[in-house]
């Protein structure tokens, strides 16, 4: 029974490669876990947070300079799948559309098992959110919603800043949002187990 199968060792974790067109995807039957985010959101972070890494994902001096797709395998049972970074704003319109093309080629291929959009729990989502949140709704896939940076902001705020991600990426019913916290940990937990619940699924 898949439920039976133990969950990924997160401590046995490789950098794969970088992938910069359709050949270099793994076509495999691997589970892939893939995350997106503004460049200045703390995507690195919130990887490194839920493997209990400190530099594992790399985090950027320059936001937005690298246009390719970084693979790591999780225990040789899964794949986190780490998109560039999007919504830089010194990034040239040739960078821009390069970034488009790859995003076309990655979601038309059909690979991905589970999305994982990132966005800024203290901020309205940008035009750019937006249109990722699109690119997710639009693969069939099932996708969730990291709200970082809740340590940044009070109680009081959260029920309202989670209806305003809501409302203003159109999110379906089924889409949750998830706050938390790549500096504390706060939502780690509930991440993880939906990683390993839509990873198992597609194996069975």
């Amino acid at each position: 029974m898949s439920n039976e199968k133990k969950a990924p060792n997160l401590h046995n974790v490789e950098f794969l490669r970088s992938a910069v067109k359709e050949s270099d995807f793994p076509f495999d039957s691997l589970p892939q876990i893939v995350f997106a985010g503004k460049s200045n959101v703390g995507k690195s972070s919130v990887i490194n947070k839920l493997l209990n890494r400190k530099n594992f994902a790399r985090v950027s001096a320059q936001p937005g300079k690298t246009i390719h797709i970084n693979y790591f395998t999780i225990d040789k049972q899964l794949y986190f799948v780490d998109l560039p970074g999007y919504g830089y704003a010194r990034v040239s319109k040739a960078e821009q559309q390069r970034w488009g093309a790859l995003m076309e080629t990655y979601f038309a291929m059909g690979l991905l098992t589970l999305g994982i959009q990132i966005v800024d729990i203290r901020h309205k989502p940008t035009r750019d959110d937006m249109t990722m949140a699109e690119w997710f709704r639009a693969s069939g896939k099932p996708w969730v919603i990291i709200a970082n940076k809740l340590d940044k902001i009070k109680k009081s705020q959260l029920e309202g800043n989670i209806a305003e991600i809501r409302q203003t990426l159109l999110l379906p019913e089924e889409v949750p949002v998830i706050p938390f916290s790549a500096e504390k940990g706060m939502g780690r937990e509930e991440v993880l187990s939906i990683i390993f619940d839509h990873a198992a699924r597609k194996e069975e």
